[in-house]
């Protein structure tokens, strides 16, 4: 039986791929833990559960990073995260558009263009 750990890392790699993974690197010489958290917490136990497929956890999770605004570093990993999973370039912008009446358009702004760098690349 997977531990939290395996089954969150496991997750991530189906969702991110090199992306998520190269994000838990990059904490390993400076926050090790929030790593660790990451993987048990978001991706164990969260992104696990029954109800949603990864598309819909992956739309849920653009907008609300959207609506958080200033994590545009995350948008990034979740845009590929979207675009690895299935959904359209259309479907990533169609999220970011019904954003707008509950954040403002600075916000969606932001998005827009991460979604943008990340789409030319």
């Amino acid at each position: 039986m997977e531990n939290r750990y395996e089954k969150g890392l496991n997750k991530l790699n189906e969702v991110d791929g090199n992306a998520g993974t190269a994000v838990i690197e990059s904490l390993k010489d400076i926050a090790p833990d929030l790593g660790k958290y990451i993987i048990e917490f978001a991706f164990g136990d969260i992104y696990t559960r029954p109800t949603f497929d990864l598309k819909q956890r992956e739309l849920v999770t653009l907008s609300a990073l959207t609506t958080l605004g200033g994590c545009e570093n995350q948008l990034k990993v979740h845009i590929n995260g979207a675009l690895n999973v299935g959904i359209s370039k259309e479907e990533i912008v169609e999220v970011f558009l019904q954003c707008i009446p509950y954040v403002g358009f600075p916000k969606v702004l932001n998005a827009v263009a991460v979604a943008k760098e990340i789409f030319n690349n």
